[in-house]
């Protein structure tokens, strides 16, 4: 059996500082102990990152939960200045689940990349073999789907488009464990495998409201109390956001083509009405806004 060197990754590059990529950069400081830089254009949203950095590291310190936060703050920096990923040996683009965007944003960092940069993409539904198609060296191009909260939820989802080489999935896997997670494999197709399966069952929990046929607050507690998981499909899809869940649904629709996948009209105008969930303040429920 052969066997296949991990690159050796000495900072990470993480684009976007929302809620997914301010977790990441958490991760990677706390656990991996390794510098990173977050990118971000936005100095409103760089802001709300570092508060929310700030917030994290109080509530740890209180719980005597880190033991080194000098460190911990020092390895952290921000950029909007995207050609500093060339001081990064693995960059991770986690900005919004969109195609176009992120085919964008893949053609920018070309230029800055080497050959042995490692770009993962943290989607959760998009094809990995096609965003590899925009990147100059398509074999350092993989999946790594965090889970969300990122400093809290184990799993990362490692996805090796056609073009990935072994060599990149290896140094992901090491990557990953480096950042205290656990992973698992999918191949490149529709969904993968977390949100193949949960999609679906979000966006029929949608449509059994649409139908009349129970309340959302019947609607959770059914399967809260009935499958002993933490919270209900209505509430996770105001905590994951309307406007995510329906992007995926619409990658599995168009991809897979079949009409068990088509979005259920009540989460499309919930989203028309900016009813995006927790974020927004109003989903299938009302939340205090930050």
């Amino acid at each position: 059996m052969l066997k296949f060197l991990s690159r050796h990754i000495s900072k990470i590059g993480v684009i976007g500082a929302g809620q997914m990529g301010t977790g990441i950069a958490i991760v990677t400081s706390n656990s991996a102990k390794l510098p990173v830089i977050l990118f971000d254009s936005n100095p409103v949203q760089a802001q709300k990152s570092e508060s929310f950095l700030q917030d994290w590291l109080q509530k740890k310190l209180k719980k005597n939960e880190i033991s080194d936060p000098d460190n911990f703050k020092s390895r952290i920096s921000y950029s909007s200045d995207l050609s500093k990923v060339s001081e990064c040996d693995f960059v991770i683009e986690a900005i919004s689940e969109d195609f176009s965007a992120k085919s964008s944003l893949f053609s920018k960092l070309s230029p800055y990349l080497t050959q042995t940069t490692i770009l993962a993409s943290n989607t959760s539904s998009i094809s990995i073999t096609k965003l590899a198609g925009i990147s100059k060296h398509p074999e350092n191009v993989i999946g790594m789907h965090f889970m969300n909260p990122v400093p809290v939820m184990t799993l990362v989802e490692v996805i090796k488009g056609l073009q990935t080489s072994p060599e990149t999935l290896k140094s992901t896997l090491d990557l990953s464990k480096k950042m205290g997670k656990v992973c698992t494999e999918s191949l490149d197709r529709p969904g993968f495998i977390a949100n193949r399966v949960l999609m679906p069952y979000i966006n029929e929990a949608i449509q059994v409201l649409n139908e009349g046929i129970a309340t959302k607050e019947d609607i959770d507690s059914t399967m809260k109390l009935g499958t002993n998981v933490p919270m209900g499909p209505l509430q996770l899809a105001d905590f994951i956001g309307l406007d995510t869940c329906l992007s995926i649904m619409r990658v599995l629709h168009s991809e897979i083509g079949d009409s068990k996948y088509r979005p259920s009209t009540l989460l499309v105008n919930y989203v028309n009405a900016g009813w995006l969930g927790k974020k927004s303040g109003k989903g299938f429920y009302e939340y205090k806004k930050n």
